[in-house]
């Protein structure tokens, strides 16, 4: 059916992807013309993955479509892979942009009654993905769609704030946008009370990688990084590569399933940095990215936090460390180091940052994360200023060496050391029989 006269519906560009072909060679899906309009490579038997992009400030197709559309057909051969290109509508200013994110909205779902119809294409086949502005056209998207099922799946990627934020479910992404939607917030941190990612859950599975903050790798200090890898973009990814991580970190889901990062349920990032939160029991924990298990107990919007490393492949290996300190003491703030010997290799001197005071008689909760498997725990070693203060051995008696010998010098000793592996869920306890 063609779009209503006068609006900014039916601008849109439906592109299939055709690995090693030009954008402008890939064949268009026409739903306005009325008919078949056929791509031979289009198979409706397979499930249809469409990306949807963001806010373009150069009238540009940003490279992640590419790659992205590139680690799906390496990976997923069996899947059709449909790009919106929405270039004329995105490149306006903001405000713009975002009131046209509802007419691009349109469009999709016409696409989908489109192909509904002449492909028989099941809309419980369909994964939407999109980018900052292309999470919301993926939710109105949905919420266009009429029929007697919802979409399969919207993933949304760090999808806009501003104009956003605060918004009703209906006018922006949300849960009821299709049977299963995800999204992972990475840049949430507020600029002049602006925030470029939006901060609240909008999803079944909200992801906050690092928080949802700042990205490993994204500092202004990684801009020599950025331009050996992009060139004369350098500067321009340094700015967007927080926001733009939840592409990568999706890329990363796709090309390395084998090295799959886990999040953990969690009130709050705080919570989660004093490692509280790495419990998996009762669908606790979730993989990030395309392999995100779809969820539907309890109520939409639970969070859900990891860390990452800087770079492909960004998964980190967690482990919860709960340390009891048994003698009376003032309440201090000691620098610890541990070090973790496991039965592929030695994680080195790693420091243990206590976010308050403590003292004697408590029990101290922290995380600690490695950037590679040192496989089972066999031996870990607890120092404090470099003296050793605890050292043990999984399958030997435990021995403690108090650290200090002076009279005035305060004394700190652990009573016992509960260890769990995030990845795992592993849990090892250990007491110290006394001192030596």
């Amino acid at each position: 059916m063609p779009p209503p006269a006068g609006s900014n519906v039916g601008q849109s560009v439906f592109r299939l992807y055709s690995q090693g072909a030009s954008m402008e060679d890939w064949c268009m899906l026409d739903p306005f013309k009325g008919g078949v309009n056929s791509c031979a490579g289009f198979n409706s038997s397979h499930p249809l993955i469409i990306i949807n992009h963001g806010w373009s400030m150069d009238g540009m197709m940003e490279s992640w479509v590419f790659r992205l559309s590139s680690a799906f057909r390496q990976s997923l051969p069996e899947v059709n892979i449909v790009v919106t290109d929405w270039l004329a509508l995105a490149h306006q200013h903001y405000p713009i942009a975002v009131q046209n994110t509802r007419a691009v909205g349109q469009d999709v779902a016409s696409l989908l009654r489109w192909l509904q119809d002449q492909y028989k294409l099941s809309p419980k086949r369909v994964h939407l993905i999109g980018y900052s502005l292309g999470a919301h056209i993926s939710g109105f998207a949905g919420s266009h769609f009429r029929g007697s099922e919802k979409i399969g799946r919207i993933t949304g990627l760090d999808p806009a704030g501003p104009l956003f934020e605060g918004m009703s479910p209906v006018d922006r992404l949300s849960s009821d946008d299709a049977d299963f939607v995800d999204a992972i917030h990475t840049f949430t941190h507020e600029r002049m009370g602006l925030s470029v990612g939006i901060k609240q859950p909008v999803a079944h599975q909200d992801f906050y990688p690092n928080g949802g903050n700042f990205q490993p790798g994204c500092d202004i200090h990684n801009i020599y990084d950025h331009i050996t890898e992009y060139g004369l973009m350098g500067f321009e990814q340094t700015v967007k590569c927080a926001h733009e991580r939840s592409v990568h970190l999706l890329i990363d889901s796709i090309l390395n399933r084998d090295q799959r990062s886990v999040a953990y349920a969690c009130k709050d990032n705080s919570a989660f940095e004093k490692g509280k939160c790495l419990d998996c029991h009762r669908n606790r924990c979730n993989t990030l990215g395309y392999d995100t298990r779809r969820v539907h107990n309890g109520a939409a919007g639970k969070k859900l936090y990891l860390k990452t490393g800087s770079r492909m492949p960004y998964k980190l290996y967690h482990y919860q460390f709960k340390v009891r300190f048994t003698n009376h003491l003032k309440r201090i703030k000691p620098s610890l180091t541990i070090a973790l010997t496991g039965t592929k290799e030695e994680s080195g001197e790693l420091p243990i940052h206590f976010k308050e005071e403590i003292c004697g008689n408590r029990t101290y909760t922290f995380l600690i994360t490695l950037d590679r498997d040192i496989g089972d725990l066999m031996m870990l070693t607890l120092q404090w200023k470099g003296m050793a203060l605890w050292k043990n051995m999984w399958d030997r008696m435990q021995t403690i060496l108090p650290w200090g010998s002076m009279a005035d010098t305060p004394q700190l000793t652990v009573g016992r050391i509960t260890v769990k592996v995030g990845d795992t869920q592993k849990r090892q306890v250990h007491f110290c029989p006394g001192e030596k």
